[in-house]
């Protein structure tokens, strides 16, 4: 199991490097970046989906994939009628989706299946979607690399030192496996990855050490808050497509906290 998940990790990390770094013959590598931001997106929506189904939650599942993918190609294209283009796409998604309830024969569970469908796409397709707009600002590749490597390096370390020395539990109830000592070795993996990353920004020690910590503390709530998800729906993973990893929603979950929170605090603080 744990050769797996290096190797998957492995490969994982080589497609994002692939992206950042390959010229791809004068194709944008920000295009290429965004495009597989929208990949990941549907199959992490196609793996929500289906545990909402799994669940008993009827939703209209492909309808909600093909609208949550949208609203990532309209970032990559630049297809926004105005800087908040993303929030007309979710008020027309909305719209649909009610006035696709009129076809139903039974009105009960209307509201639930509305509002489960609608929040998967904010999850899953708005949340992730800050990563391409990190990409399209000023040194967007390096901060890109830098919020990958705080979060993705907090997951790392919170899976191998939790492996090698978890003894007390985090929080059982939610997810049984996951331990103090794990989640303090992700943090510490975080300001590791944090500290790597400021090769690309150049801040003070202090400055970077504290976003390593900040955003590996938020890392981790996202990767508690998928476990609690499926912890309802009564799934172990989110799907099955990565060996010995699980689903593409179990690899963004920490990502679906951290990238918005650090596309604000970029635009706001790092300006």
């Amino acid at each position: 199991m744990v050769a797996k998940r290096v190797i998957s990790a492995l490969v994982l990390i080589g497609v994002i490097a692939a992206a950042i770094y390959i010229d791809w013959n004068g194709f944008a590598s920000f295009t290429v970046c965004g495009l597989i931001v929208t990949i990941f997106t549907i199959f992490g929506l196609y793996e929500f989906f289906t545990m909402l189904e799994h669940k008993g939650i009827h939703i209209y599942k492909y309808v909600g994939i093909g609208m949550g993918a949208v609203l990532p190609l309209s970032i990559v294209f630049r297809f926004e009628p105005t800087k908040k283009g993303e929030l007309i796409l979710i008020g027309a998604v909305l719209l649909v989706l009610i006035l696709m309830q009129f076809r139903r024969r039974k009105t009960t569970g209307v509201v639930v299946d509305i509002s489960t469908t609608l929040f998967g796409i904010l999850y899953v397709s708005w949340f992730f979607s800050f990563l391409i707009k990190i990409i399209y600002l000023p040194r967007g590749m390096a901060l890109l690399a830098t919020i990958l490597l705080i979060t993705k390096g907090g997951d790392i370390g919170a899976y191998l030192i939790g492996l090698r020395f978890g003894r007390t539990p985090l929080l059982p109830r939610i997810s049984p496996k996951k331990t103090v000592e794990g989640s303090i070795g992700g943090l510490i993996f975080s300001v590791l990855g944090a500290l790597a990353g400021n090769h690309f920004l150049n801040l003070s020690y202090p400055h970077i050490i504290a976003l390593g910590v900040i955003f590996g503390i938020i890392g981790q709530l996202g990767d508690l808050s998928e476990s609690l998800i499926k912890r309802d729906c009564e799934v172990k993973d989110s799907g099955k497509i990565i060996p010995g990893m699980g689903g593409i929603l179990d690899e963004i979950d920490s990502l679906l906290f951290t990238a918005p929170v650090f596309y604000f605090y970029v635009s706001n603080v790092l300006k």
